[in-house]
């Protein structure tokens, strides 16, 4: 669309309606799962259960999220103007119609099901690429790479669903989890160093604290990266142990590069180097399943309800302040976001290690988790759905 048209606030850029999304869709997921594993709420999914759950968190919740923050960064990257009005609605109702055919998997074919859930992920990356080339900005097509594996990561889930071959789901799934690793690693990378250096220059008067490291980055990325042909070209847990804990190590030095706890008054930044921790803590957790010293699942919470979550709801919350012209400071009662996502990550990490009683485990860590994606929704929807304070356009 046109830059000088004047599209509904709420389609004025990818941020406003895909943002939203994320934080209806992450209230709505988790309290119809458990309704479904608690009070028998009957679900037409299609999917063996925890494949569907695994399906809609992975590719669901947070598909979404990655293209609100994309499309709204990549202006940034190359001064193109914002996707908005009717293509913007074109890509929102793609992820809609992805939802709905994932939710009445039962009832439709096969074949319906995985062509119309499969139609977001390739048309946004094909749209990044697009507007990244014709800016020639060259650096940040390796998240057009992502998405495009990502597909390949859908896809596979869904062969796996039709034939029932469970080898093809699982890897589906952990390509998927893997990948998003990946752009977490690689998005954080940048924009924590650089919002914790800003911060304390401008806050405390410290320049120079947060120092670039290239090797070091460039080391963390590579290893990280080696964590996808380890679990499918080599199948050897000893060395995809190895290769996670090597990660975990890199990240960790990497965070503490950082020097977030420099900036703990500052919530919208402390958030973020929290969310980062969790990408290290599920990485230590990798390598240690691999060598059986802790259940699979430890890991997989441990980056999906911690790192995910927490990096989605850190990330959105900035993000919509800023693009929306208002001040950077956090809204009344919006810390407590922060400190139920974090608790739900806990409670769900301490179930999967078995220190916590599972039904218990499971509901503090539901009740966490929707009380943080509720309470971003309630807060943040006057933020998304209006006109900019300022008076700007987008």
């Amino acid at each position: 669309m046109n830059k000088n048209s004047n599209p509904v606030a709420l389609l004025a850029f990818a941020f406003r309606p895909f943002f939203l999304l994320t934080g209806l869709y992450g209230l709505v997921i988790v309290a119809a799962w458990m309704s479904y594993l608690f009070g028998g709420l009957p679900l037409p999914l299609g999917w063996s259960s925890l494949h569907w759950h695994s399906h809609e968190m992975l590719f669901g919740l947070t598909s979404p999220a990655i293209a609100g923050f994309i499309l709204t960064a990549m202006c940034n990257w190359t001064g193109a103007p914002p996707l908005q009005g009717k293509g913007l609605l074109a890509l929102v109702l793609a992820w809609l119609a992805g939802r709905v055919v994932m939710w009445t998997a039962s009832w439709l074919p096969v074949g319906l099901v995985a062509v119309v859930d499969m139609l977001f992920l390739p048309a946004l990356a094909i749209y990044v690429a697009r507007v990244l080339l014709r800016h020639g900005n060259k650096r940040n097509l390796i998240l057009v790479g992502i998405l495009a594996l990502l597909s390949v990561a859908n896809l596979l889930m869904h062969i796996g669903f039709v034939t029932g071959k469970t080898l093809c789901l699982t890897f589906g799934e952990l390509l998927a989890f893997n990948l998003i690793t990946m752009m977490m690693v690689v998005i954080g990378g940048r924009i924590i160093p650089a919002f914790t250096g800003n911060w304390l220059r401008n806050n405390r008067g410290l320049t120079n604290v947060v120092k670039p490291c290239p090797q070091l980055d460039r080391l963390t990325l590579i290893t990280t990266a080696l964590l996808i042909p380890a679990d499918f070209l080599i199948s050897i847990p000893a060395v995809t142990g190895v290769i996670a804990l090597l990660a975990a190590l890199l990240n960790a030095l990497r965070l503490w590069h950082w020097r977030g706890w420099l900036g703990a008054k500052e919530p919208l930044l402390w958030i973020l180097h929290v969310g980062y921790l969790w990408i290290v803590l599920a990485l230590l957790f990798k390598g240690l399943a691999a060598f059986t010293l802790v259940p699979p699942s430890a890991w997989q919470h441990a980056l999906g309800v911690g790192g995910m979550a927490t990096l989605i709801l850190g990330i959105m919350t900035r993000v919509a302040l800023g693009h929306t012209g208002r001040p950077m400071t956090l809204p009344n009662f919006a810390v407590i976001i922060y400190v139920a996502i974090t608790l739900a990550a806990l409670g769900r990490v301490l179930t999967a290690l078995a220190i916590v009683n599972y039904s218990a485990g499971l509901m503090l860590s539901a009740s966490g988790w929707i009380l943080a994606f509720g309470l971003f929704t309630v807060i943040y929807w006057p933020i998304l759905s209006r006109p900019r304070a300022d008076g700007r356009p987008g």
